[in-house]
Formats: structure tokens, sequence, C-alpha cells
């Protein structure tokens, strides 16, 4: 779709990331910004102070700014620091990211008088996580101030807003894109990476999150163990951090696994070891529509997603496989090995397919591009 602006200067978007750490909204909000060009949209990310994976060096090399404001925990300071950006900087839009607390990012931007409004739902919830019964209170009035919804997913679109909203097309679905130019599978990559971390005889388990209890990462560790038991060569690859890494390594310590987990931190060159796993695994308690198990389909893995995520997830009907939280570590581990065999002796690369599903970066990006120009010039 070819992007058209008729303003003489670029249209200015504000970003709303809440905290930009490393996961599915900052690689989605930075997917679209670098595919559209800054010469017709301008991007600048507001970010809370607490954020720990700002990449302010490619934001700016690339024309966009970063603003720091308060944390949402001082949400009073959090809105006054965004008021007066709005205000000192005049934004065409504002774009939220961050589901039912885009409440506090909306109404900043009506107070400041920003004509275009864009309150976007990338998540849901669960009612084991903490933050739960919070989500709960805010999402009857989380459309608040809004002019245009958007979600990455029909159904978090319709969690957040609702189904009314939904069926009289006022949600516009972006979906959650990954770049298919370079999420594919390549056998030589794949070799030499498991070469590499001595993983060349060894069924590869993946995993790619932060490590908190919307992840379900200690159950996580659980299923791995059963698969451990039915394959003692198998080993789990884990990249990510967070607040319960301290816990999982605990358990892995407890069920004597520590020679069969490889821990590599948080890391941004993930395609290697895409290549180099034999399925993904993500067992969270909910998800929008999951970045990471996009990219690993489109590498060619088999993904097992609990049944709890999202079915439009599954980009590749034949690599998606959905669980039930209700089963057991036992059953999920018997499913995965049952399943695995005949993938790694016929993987291939799916990138075509995500492409040609809308689920490419760069083509998704230019129809945002044309979106932003549609409302702003109505």
């Amino acid at each position: 779709m070819e992007f058209k602006n008729n303003k003489a200067n670029p249209i200015r978007v504000a970003v709303i990331m809440g905290k930009m750490n490393s996961g599915g909204k900052k690689t989605l909000a930075m997917e679209y910004f670098r595919h559209i060009d800054n010469k017709k949209v301008k991007f600048d990310f507001i970010c809370d102070a607490d954020s720990n994976a700002i990449p302010t060096e490619e934001i700016e090399k690339s024309g966009g700014e970063v603003h720091i404001v308060a944390p949402y925990q001082h949400i009073i300071r959090n809105m006054w620091d965004m008021y007066s950006l709005f205000r000192k900087n005049r934004y065409d839009i504002v774009h939220a990211y961050n589901s039912t607390m885009n409440l506090f990012p909306m109404a900043a931007a009506f107070m400041a008088g920003i004509p275009v409004r864009i309150n976007e739902s990338v998540s849901m919830g669960n009612k084991k996580e903490k933050k739960f019964i919070l989500k709960c209170l805010l999402r009857p009035f989380s459309h608040l101030f809004s002019t245009h919804y958007m979600s990455c997913g029909e159904t978090c679109g319709i969690w957040q807003f609702g189904k009314d909203l939904y069926n009289r097309g006022k949600i516009v679905v972006f979906k959650s894109v990954v770049n298919t130019d370079k999420y594919k599978f390549d056998s030589d990559l794949r070799k030499n990476t498991r070469d590499k971390y001595h993983l060349s005889d060894n069924m590869v388990i993946g995993h790619i999150a932060r490590f908190t209890a919307q992840k379900n990462s200690l159950f996580l560790i659980d299923i791995f163990y059963e698969i451990y038991k039915l394959e003692p060569k198998a080993k789990l690859l884990l990249i990510g951090d967070g607040d319960l890494k301290e816990a999982m390594m605990t358990k892995i310590h407890q069920l004597h696994m520590e020679d069969s987990v490889v821990y590599l931190g948080r890391r941004e060159d993930i395609l290697q070891f895409y290549n180099a796993m034999d399925c993904f695994l993500l067992p969270s308690l909910y998800e929008g529509l999951p970045i990471v198990g996009i990219e690993a389909e489109s590498t060619g893995l088999p993904v097992f997603f609990s049944s709890e995520i999202p079915k439009e997830s599954g980009a590749c009907n034949d690599l998606s496989y959905f669980i039930g939280l209700n089963k057991s570590p036992q059953e999920w581990a018997g499913k995965i090995v049952k399943e695995l065999d005949k993938h790694i002796r016929q993987r291939s690369g799916r990138a075509n397919e995500l492409k040609a599903a809308g689920f490419d970066s760069a083509e998704e990006a230019q129809r945002l591009a044309s979106y932003y120009s549609e409302i702003v010039m109505k």
C-alpha cells in the first residue's frame, strides 16, 4: 500500500511505551518504526524511567527522539510529565501501547488538546496474576478519552474494548508483525549455533521471554523436567530475564538439571537460537498475539502454546499446538515429544507463508503509515 501524506511536514506521533523492556511490545513498536519513512512520520518514544531496554541510539539515528517520564507507579507525576510533553511538542497523534493502562496517557493527551488519540490493546489478563484486579477495575474505563481503537489481534481487542465496538468496526487490527526477510530457517546457521553451544546431539526445547508469572515460568520448568525424563538428552535453551529468574534457577538446581539447561540471559541476537531449537514452548497465562511465537514459526519451529493464548497466534496451523493449563506437566511433555519427531525430520522455513498471511512488518508498516495519514486528514 502506497503511503500518502498531504501534510507539508511529517506527521508527529508520540509512541507511549510505558516501561520499555525487552519483549513483544518493544519488538512490535520498533518494527513499525524501522519501516516507516521518517520524512513522512516522525516518531518520539515516551518511556517510563524504569525501562531497561530503550534502543535510544537506533531511534535517534533514524530521526526520532526518546523522552523519559516518571514510572506509572507515580501516576500523577507520570501524567504531568506526559501532559507537559504533549503541550510542548504538539503532536498530531498520541499512540499508546499499554492496554488498560492507556487510560492515563489518553487522558493526558485529551487535556493537552492532542486531536488523534490511538488506544491500542496488546495484551489481556488472567485471574492468577497480581495485576488482574487492577486491570479489571481499569478495563471499563480504558476506552475513555480515545478517538481511535486498535489491537494486535481480534481476541485482545474484544477483551479490552468489548464485542460491541468490535462488531461496529471501531477496532482496527494491526497484527503483531515480524521481519519475514530476517526470520528464516537457515540450516548452516542451525548447525553452527548448535555446534557452538554443544547442542549437536540434543533435542532442544526453546523459550524466549520475560521470566514472570504471566509467562508461567515455573510451570515451564516442570514441563521440561517431564520431557527430560522421557528424553534424557533433551536441553532447555532459556533466553530472557525477570522477577522469577532466581526461583527458576533454584528449581532447576533442586531437580538436578543444571547440565540440561542452557541459560543465555537477555539477548538481542535471537535468530540463531530459533534456528538451533527444535521446538518453542510458551505456556503463558495469557498473551495478546505473541511475537515470539510468530518469529519461531517463521523459522519453521513448532510452537506449543497454552490454550489461554488466542488461536490466531498460530500463524501456521500445522506448527501450532494448544494445550490446556489444566493438563499436567506429564501430559504436556508427552504431547511435545510425540509431535516433535516429525518436525525435526522435515523442517523448513515459513517466512513466505507468514508474509502472505499479513504478518510482515514492512507491509503492515506501510498500512499503519497510511492509516495515520487518513485519520489526521479527517
